[in-house]
C-alpha cells in the first residue's frame, strides 16, 4: 500500500508544484487548504505523514502540530513543517512543538522527497531486534513500547530511535553530528541544532521515571547514556 501524505497548504500554487513530483515518488497525496479541512481529512483516515504549512488562513500550522502531537491518537503521525521562516530560533520553535524536520521556503520538490524518505525512515519501527533493559528502563522495539520500572513511557518516533540508540550503546561519547548520522541517517538536511532539541524531549519523557538523569551531557563533546558520573 503506498504511502499516504497529506499536504496542509493554502497555496494553490504550491500544492500544484508538489502534486506530480510527489504522486511520481510513489506517495499517495492528499490536500487540504486549511486546518478545518485538514482536520476531517484525518478523521476519515489517518496519514502516513502530515506535510503543514506554518502560515495558515485559520490556525497556524504551528498550532495544530503541538495539537497533533499532543494527541494520543495522532502523535507518532510525522510532521514536517513547510515555511518562509529560516530564523534559528523559528526552526526550533517548529522542532520544539514537536515537528519531526523543518523546511524552508523555497525548496526543490527533489529536496523534499529526500526529506520525507529520511522522516519515514527514522520513524518506522523497527521489529526484529530484541528488547534492551538499562536499570530499569526498558524498550521492546516488537511491540514499539517503553517502560521505566514498570510505568508507560510515551515517546515520539526520533525520540524512540534515540534512546534505542544510545540504550544500545552505553557509555559512549557521541557527538551531534555522529547522533545525527546514526539516528536520522546519511544524506539528512538536518542541523546539529535539532539533537539539542530531541534530545531535551527525551529528558522530559524520561523525568516521570527518574531516568532522565542517564542522559548526560558531555560539555564540548556532546552525550553519552550512563549511569556513571
Amino acid at each position: 500500500m503506498a504511502v499516504s501524505i497529506l499536504l496542509v497548504e493554502d497555496d494553490l500554487a504550491i500544492r500544484e508544484m508538489l502534486r506530480l513530483p510527489l504522486n511520481r515518488a510513489g506517495y499517495d497525496l492528499r490536500e487540504a487548504g486549511d486546518v478545518r479541512s485538514a482536520r476531517t481529512d484525518l478523521l476519515q483516515e489517518p496519514p502516513d505523514l502530515v506535510l503543514l504549512d506554518w502560515m495558515l488562513p485559520d490556525i497556524s500550522g504551528l498550532d495544530w502540530a503541538r495539537e497533533l502531537k499532543a494527541s494520543p491518537v495522532t502523535k507518532d503521525i510525522p510532521v514536517i513543517m513547510l515555511t518562509a521562516r529560516g530564523e534559528e530560533e523559528d526552526r526550533v520553535r517548529g522542532l520544539d512543538v514537536g515537528a519531526d524536520d523543518y523546511i524552508v521556503k523555497p525548496f526543490s520538490p527533489r529536496e523534499l522527497v529526500a526529506r520525507i524518505k529520511a522522516v519515514l525512515r527514522r520513524t518506522t519501527p523497527t521489529s526484529s531486534e530484541e528488547p534492551v533493559e538499562f536499570r530499569g528502563l526498558a524498550l521492546d522495539p516488537v511491540s514499539h513500547r517503553v517502560s521505566g520500572n514498570g510505568q508507560p513511557v510515551s515517546l515520539g518516533p526520533t525520540e524512540y530511535n534515540l534512546l534505542h540508540f544510545f540504550m544500545t550503546h552505553p557509555d559512549r561519547v557521541f557527538t551531534r553530528e555522529q547522533l545525527l548520522d546514526k539516528v536520522w541517517g546519511t544524506n539528512v538536511y538536518v542541523e546539529e541544532r535539532t539533537v539539542d532539541v530531541h534530545i531535551r524531549r527525551l529528558r522530559k519523557a524520561l523525568a516521570e521515571t527518574g531516568h532522565d538523569v542517564l542522559v548526560q551531557t558531555v560539555r564540548g563533546s556532546g552525550y553519552r547514556f550512563s549511569d556513571q558520573p
